[in-house]
């Protein structure tokens, strides 16, 4: 029997010492020059020293972000992620258990998981929140060995991420290319997945073309997804839903718009703290299984759960405070 996890820990004081940034320039639209003086410059004001590590290539993220933390813990720095979602959760993966806290400054496109913490997506009020924050302990998920902070998912979900960064490295990066790449890609015919899911005491199994596993509050409720608010609890969510056509497809993304797809009679949802999910009649062993935007082949059965660590992050001082009363998102 699955036991769900204790409450977590309440907010800190931030630490005093200095800052090591990993910076990815590919991630969304500002310039890394222009973003580097601006973080500098509100960092020194504050009587605080930093230093730059950029990604030259998306490639070398992982070791960059593993070095950025050998570091810190040498320097007793605070590490901070300065990118998309996806470069953030390349360095909370290196973070997680480390004895690091964690700090964020917002680059990418939809910026889930900083906004779900109250952090600026505008670069020198989210610099401040380096300096003013307090640490707030941030749930993490984990897909077999891979940790997403804001979701995990297969079958539809990560081609449309797949298309929409070949859209993105065409037209450049914006909403509205996004938005554009993801109805283009609803218009196609897509496989439909025979699924087994084993989760707390239950089993079950379900056709359909995309399961997804959230752990973001604010993107689960901007869709209409009820079960949000059961993150607060220690779960993750997961979503999945049931075949239609590409016009039907195009039906549930306008619902998901207007925050009401979870209304949706072939939508099904479920809250849990620990979910494997097998593929029925599959030969291959591999799936590919997007973490935070960024898309791999991972071995079957996939494991959903929530991470025994937390990550301490950096957040205003009045976010951090209300989740410490509010619990977990």
């Amino acid at each position: 029997m699955i036991v769900d996890p204790p409450p977590l820990p309440s907010v800190a004081t931030r630490p005093p010492g200095p800052f090591l940034i990993l910076v990815n320039a590919g991630s969304g639209s500002q310039d890394a020059d222009a973003a580097r003086a601006t973080i500098e410059s509100v960092l020194s004001a504050g009587g605080r020293s930093c230093a730059f590590v950029d990604v030259a290539k998306a490639d070398r993220i992982d070791e960059l972000a593993r070095g950025c933390v050998q570091r810190a813990r040498e320097q007793g720095a605070t590490v901070v992620a300065a990118g998309g979602d996806g470069t953030i959760n390349a360095v909370a993966h290196a973070v997680l258990g480390s004895g690091c806290t964690f700090g964020v400054l917002p680059m990418g496109t939809f910026n889930y998981f900083s906004r779900a913490h109250g952090i600026p997506e505008d670069l020198e009020p989210a610099t401040r929140v380096l300096l003013d924050g307090r640490v707030h302990q941030v749930q993490v998920g984990v897909v077999n060995d891979r940790v997403f902070l804001v979701n995990a998912s297969l079958g539809l979900y990560p081609q449309l991420l797949e298309d929409r960064e070949a859209a993105k490295q065409q037209f450049g990066r914006s909403r509205v290319v996004a938005f554009a790449s993801a109805f283009k890609t609803l218009l196609r015919s897509h496989r439909v997945w025979r699924l087994q899911l084993r989760y707390d005491d239950v089993a079950e199994h379900i056709t359909t073309p995309t399961l997804f596993v959230g752990n973001n509050r604010l993107q689960l409720e901007q869709i209409g997804i009820a079960e949000s608010a059961s993150l607060a609890s220690g779960h993750l969510v997961a979503v999945a839903l049931r075949p239609v056509s590409p016009l039907g497809m195009l039906g549930l993304a306008l619902r998901g718009s207007l925050g009401v797809l979870g209304e949706a009679g072939n939508v099904v949802s479920v809250s849990f703290v620990d979910l494997v999910v097998s593929v029925r009649g599959r030969g291959t062993p591999r799936v590919k299984v997007a973490t935070d935007g960024e898309v791999d082949w991972m071995r079957l059965p996939l494991r959903f759960r929530v991470a025994a660590e937390t990550l301490p992050l950096l957040c205003p001082a009045a976010s951090a405070e209300d989740a410490a009363v509010a619990g977990p998102g």
